[in-house]
């Protein structure tokens, strides 16, 4: 069983906020984003769906910065 607060592509700590248990009441940061499915078909099926991919792996970066970028309304 994969630790859900682990990226399942390289390992690293994937900020996951619903993993955490003191912070499972927040959105988590790839709620905001689009994640290329094929990067999720990418990983074995039996890692799919068990742990959230880290911001690097999941090549959101741009859009989070573009995100922290924009003013609130």
């Amino acid at each position: 069983m994969p630790d859900p607060r682990l990226c399942p592509a390289c390992g690293a700590s994937n900020q996951c906020t619903l993993a955490d248990p003191r912070t499972a009441d927040r959105a988590c940061w790839c709620f905001s984003v689009s994640i290329d499915p094929a990067l999720l078909e990418a990983l074995p099926a039996e890692l799919r769906n068990a742990a959230c991919l880290c911001q690097a792996c999941a090549r959101v970066d741009e859009q989070l910065k573009a995100a922290a970028d924009t003013p609130n309304e």
